[in-house]
């Protein structure tokens, strides 16, 4: 498996010139925190390592010693802390050593949660961090690594190779890279059960895993359909509020994640049911669904990345009437729709619900994104009216 830089490599570099605060990297399991803390930092230590810990449990000061702090250099070294999280004084430890030898050393945090899974003693951290959420490759990050001035880049085609890829075993490095059937299979099973076996139990007090993992099955089977809380807790045995909880968990321990309907300005909108979908489309076998959750998964890098680099405030949803009218995605832009994004395999007849809803929320763009079309090399963007757009040509154009 060859490697190749990535856009996070070009992000954290431009965090640490340009902040003292700490960088947190969040994302899921094996996304490729650790590979790209590695690059950046002079030394990487991780809290499942047992010397490792040891180190860090000393205090303050003798980490300080052994970055060398005393001694004269250049620029400040970079520590990377990995999967610190998992102890429950987490914070408390990086309050001290922040605060104590900050201006002189650069600090990069990561974890497979969302870093807030622990809340003990309060966020004692505001004001020394930024968040950065790490995802899978997406079609942009297969043609651009830099830093991106806007938040939509100019059209370029990805090659066969690198979109073939994507689709057939998802955007995490390993089968991405890899390229073969067979280890994208059990590592996605084995991906499974590391969430079940380990990660639940590293975060929770959960006394009854098993039913948890009937949910998680459930889940993986309706990525892109509408949760109805009351119907899956009828199925699993429990009550509405403890699916609530369960789902929020799955999320963040990046599982899966929901979005939400937009309902402002929206004549009887629907107001409640969130969308799920899985954070990895390569083991849907519903051509519909996975199309669908690629996607989603392409729009939430985009939304995410865009926030967390300081762009603007950008945030997904989806459009529902009681009329049954509806299109898949809205992106907002400070809280103002900005474009709708209903997505099909190969149909290219342009959905009645795209005008309806650009109408309403006064979008300035509105996109029938179609996986099954060759590229076009023209700038999405452009195009005010309800148009079919080719998948490889608005994703390159995002993050």
């Amino acid at each position: 498996m060859s490697q190749r830089l990535r856009f996070y490599d070009s992000l954290l570099a431009w965090h640490l010139k340009e902040y003292r605060q700490m960088a947190f990297v969040s994302g899921p399991r094996q996304v490729g925190k650790t590979t790209v803390c590695e690059g950046t930092a002079d030394v990487c230590w991780n809290w499942d390592n047992t010397d490792d810990r040891r180190l860090m449990l000393s205090g303050p000061s003798v980490m300080a010693d052994k970055m060398g702090i005393g001694q004269l250099r250049e620029k400040p070294p970079v520590v990377a802390f990995d999967e610190l999280h998992k102890y429950s004084k987490w914070k408390t430890l990086l309050k001290g050593f922040f605060d104590t030898y900050g201006k002189k050393i650069k600090v990069v945090v990561t974890g497979s949660s969302r870093l807030d899974v622990f809340r003990r003693g309060g966020d004692s951290l505001m004001g020394r961090y930024l968040l950065y959420r790490m995802h899978p490759w997406s079609v942009a990050e297969c043609l651009h690594t830099d830093m991106p001035a806007n938040p939509v880049r100019l059209p370029k085609n990805v090659t066969d190779a690198d979109w073939d890829a994507l689709w057939a075993h998802g955007g995490f490095p390993e089968p991405f890279l890899k390229r073969d059937a067979r280890f994208t299979r059990r590592w996605n099973t084995l991906r499974q059960e590391q969430l079940s076996r380990e990660d639940l139990r590293e975060v929770s007090q959960l006394q009854d895993l098993g039913t948890v993992e009937v949910l998680v099955q459930l889940l993986a089977e309706r990525s892109s359909q509408q949760l109805v809380y009351a119907n899956l807790a009828s199925e699993i045995g429990v009550s509405v509020n403890t699916i609530k909880r369960w789902v929020d968990l799955l999320g963040r321990l990046h599982y899966g994640f929901l979005v939400r309907p937009w309902f402002k300005n929206i004549n009887k909108a629907l107001r409640k049911e969130p969308k799920w979908f899985l954070r990895d489309w390569s083991g849907i076998e519903d051509v519909g669904a996975r199309a669908e959750t690629f996607a989603a998964c392409h729009l939430l890098k985009a939304v995410e990345g865009w926030t967390d680099m300081g762009l603007g405030r950008f945030e997904l949803y989806y459009l529902r009437d009681k009329m049954k009218r509806e299109v898949d995605f809205l992106v907002t832009r400070d809280r103002k729709p900005w474009f709708l994004a209903e997505v099909k395999h190969s149909e290219t007849t342009i959905s009645p619900a795209l005008g309806y809803f650009q109408r309403e929320t006064k979008a300035a763009h509105a996109f029938q994104v179609v996986l099954d079309m060759p590229y076009v090399n023209a700038d999405c963007f452009k195009e005010s009216a309800p148009v079919v757009v080719p998948a490889r040509t608005l994703f390159s154009q995002l993050l």
